[in-house]
Order: structure tokens, then sequence, then C-alpha cells
């Protein structure tokens, strides 16, 4: 299949999808009532917008200034991948194959180099809680002025980064070290999961040597994870997503694992109770009466490997009604500021948000915690704020995709592909 006829088939060859004006009304004033229902702020205050602006004055002198206090990783090959409409980019990688063990580093935007306790943008983000992504439309936690400039890790800039450096026994791939610094780096490339994709088939292109080692890598700790019992609800899921998905969890993992055994400290955890013993067994009789499904008898005993099983040789028309039936039994998630409890869909005993700093509070308060190593005092009701401001987005976003389908509309098209208000005529 030729380069443009794979292009053709993927959704950014696509377009926009198109409403007409009337259509356009119609969404916006729905977007406005689900706003003032779960209390979702659209604009900002113009003190916050003001202070933003000015954070972005002088920066490439800033950040000359910087050099001298952080690790200079600007000459190692990193690049970022995400969404073809992603507007700001907080994470990037690096990797290196050696003798005795891999290297990698998760660098992510030092939002909190910008945006303090004592500032109106922290003040303003905790108001918010997260960034609220509805199909086509976007409600940020930061004001993108700063967002989508200065902390973006765009590509052949100079950027302050955090980085999470992690030297993984080779074998076994568990830390052998991990090192969190302030870091100034330059992205080379900034990849779609499309571009990334792409870049695995072709031997001759750029970073396909460090993408296929960083795959490689990925793809043995999701096989590991699932081994050790994490539930993977989306096995089907493309190489390009894979290796964003572990790395991520990786750095997020080595992060939460320095906070609590490492220094003790209380943080933003994340932590996810476990399903009764009677509500795996509901989920599980659900999923054995879907046409076409089976549950592996010797997996029952551990209900997360039964579903991961039962995922993979599942027809595709029942993977939707699979996910569904496991999360009704699920606890949400929490932020709390002790870890213990875990995290049960994972299976991880230690678990914490600190990749994405731009769109989540949680991440941001923990970048702050990691690097004063000192917790903010209004730490519990901080955590119930980012538990109870991501609960009203997820149902603000359930909503406004239901409301979508109601007037015809596709909300994954919508998704990934945006909206354009054409013209009656």
């Amino acid at each position: 299949m030729s380069d443009s006829q794979a292009e053709a088939g993927t959704a950014e060859a696509q377009g926009p999808v198109e409403i007409d004006e009337e259509m356009a009304r119609h969404l916006e004033n729905k977007r406005e009532e689900l706003f003032e229902k779960f209390e979702i702020p659209d604009g900002f205050p113009p003190e916050v917008l003001e202070e933003a602006e000015e954070r972005t004055e002088g920066i490439t002198q800033e950040i000359r200034e910087e050099v001298d206090e952080r690790e200079d990783l600007r000459e190692m090959t990193t690049w970022t991948v995400d969404p073809i409409d992603a507007q700001d980019f907080d994470d990037a990688i690096s990797v290196e194959e050696r003798d005795d063990e891999f290297v990698l580093w998760v660098h992510i935007a030092d939002v909190t180099h910008y945006v303090n306790p004592d500032t109106a943008m922290w003040d303003e983000a905790v108001e918010r809680g997260n960034t609220v992504y509805l199909p086509g439309y976007t409600v940020h936690m930061l004001p993108p002025v700063l967002a989508e400039t200065v902390c973006s890790l765009v590509p052949n800039e100079d950027r302050l980064a955090h980085t999470v450096e992690m030297h993984l026994d080779k074998e076994t791939l568990s830390y052998e070290t991990i090192d969190i610094y302030k870091s100034v780096i330059e992205s080379d490339e900034r990849l779609t999961y499309t571009q990334a994709e792409d870049r695995l088939d072709d031997p001759d292109s750029h970073l396909h040597d460090e993408i296929s080692l960083v795959f490689e890598l990925a793809d043995r700790m999701h096989e590991q994870r699932k081994e050790d019992g994490s539930l993977v609800l989306n096995p089907r899921r493309d190489r390009a997503h894979t290796i964003i998905e572990e790395c991520m969890l990786k750095a997020n993992k080595a992060v939460t694992h320095e906070l609590m055994w490492d220094r003790g400290v209380e943080a933003m955890y994340r932590v996810h109770p476990q399903p009764s013993p009677g509500e795996w067994d509901e989920a599980l009789r659900e999923i054995q009466d879907l046409n076409g499904v089976s549950v592996p008898g010797e997996a029952w005993d551990d209900p997360r490997k039964a579903v991961n099983a039962t995922l993979e040789e599942a027809p595709d028309r029942q993977l939707d009604k699979i996910q569904w039936a496991v999360m009704k039994v699920m606890p949400r998630a929490k932020y709390m500021n002790d870890p213990f409890g875990g995290h049960h869909a994972l299976n991880f005993e230690i678990y914490g948000h600190f990749t994405s700093p731009i769109r989540r509070l949680s991440d941001l308060i923990n970048h702050w915690i990691v690097y004063t190593n000192d917790v903010p005092e209004d730490l519990v009701a901080l955590c119930d704020r980012a538990s109870d401001r991501q609960k009203e987005a997820e149902s603000c976003e359930r909503e406004y995709k239901d409301f979508l389908q109601e007037v015809g509309l596709d909300p994954d098209a919508v998704n990934s592909r945006g909206i354009e208000v054409v013209d009656d005529e």
C-alpha cells in the first residue's frame, strides 16, 4: 500500500466534520448548558490571562540562564508522540540500550517553573482541576497562551523539563535506579501516532531505530504488566499508543515509588479500590453470556487475568460489551494523600500521576512536591477537589457525546477530525 493510500485511510486525511451554522449554534447552546450544570468555567479571568502573557515574555533569555542550573540534555535524541490535533506537548521520550541495561528518559514540561502556589494561574488550576476535552472543543486548565507556547515541548526549541531517568534491568525491566531532575531539552521532532506507526515500518526513516527500540521495550513492559495481573481493557491498541502508554506508566510509577519509598512524603496518589468478589463474579458471568465469547476456565480465580484472556480471543463486535461489563462494577479511582490500597486495575501497589501537568492538577502538584520536597497544607482538600472535578469533567464529556449522537454526529469522528462550520448556501 502506498503512503498516500495509507494516509487516505487515516482520520487526518478525511478533513474536519462539516456542520452548518444552525448546528454550530445548537452545539454551543448545549455546551453552555453543560458548563453551567457541571460548574465548568469556560473563560479565564483577565488577571490570570495577564499573568500568563507576562510569563511568556523574555523566555529565550530565561532558558539560557537556567541551563547552568539544570542538566543540559539538548544534544540527546528526543521526540514527542501525540494525537494529530494535540495543542500542547507535555511529554517527550529518549531511550538507549547499553550492554547491561536500558535507559529510558521521560521528559515532562516543567510547568511549575511558571505556575506555582504564589500565582493566580495556580489558583485557577485548582479551581478547574483538569482540562475538559469535549469532541471538537477543549476547556483548558491553564491558559493556552502559556500551555501551548513556553510549556509545550515543541521541536527545535530549547524547553525547560522535569526529567525522569530510569535505568532498567535488561531481564526483568525493574528499576535499577530512578533519578528525577530539572533539565533543558530540545525535541527533535513532533510525531502524530500515525507517523510514529509509519516510522516503525520504514527502516530508512528518521528515528526508526529509536522508535523500534522503545517499542520493543514498551511491548515487553506491556506483556509483563499483563502477566503480573494488570487489567488491559484495550488489547488491540496500535504500537505507537503502546509506546506512550507504557513509558508514561513506567515514569508515573517511578516518581511515586521515589516519593513514597525513598522520601516517605504525602503526595497526590491515585488509589483504585477493587470490586467485591460478588461484583467481579457478576461481571464475568455477564461476559460469559455474550455470543461468541468464552471466559477461560482456569482464569476465573484472577478476574483481571480472566478479562485480559477473554478480550484477546473475543470477536471485535463484543469488545465494547466486555469493557462495559467490567466498567460497571469498577469503583472510581480517587486521588488520596496516602497510596495504600494501591491501584487495583493496574495491579500497582503504589501509583500516581506526574506526566501531564498541563492538563491535570494532580500532576502539577506532584511536580511541586518532587521539586520542593514540601507538601501543600491543604493536600487532602486538593485531592478531593481533583477527584470531584475529574468526575464532573467525565460526566460532562459523556453527556455531550450522547447529545452529538442524538443530533446525528459521530463523536469519535468529531474527536479525531475536528469540526468546520460551512455556509448553508
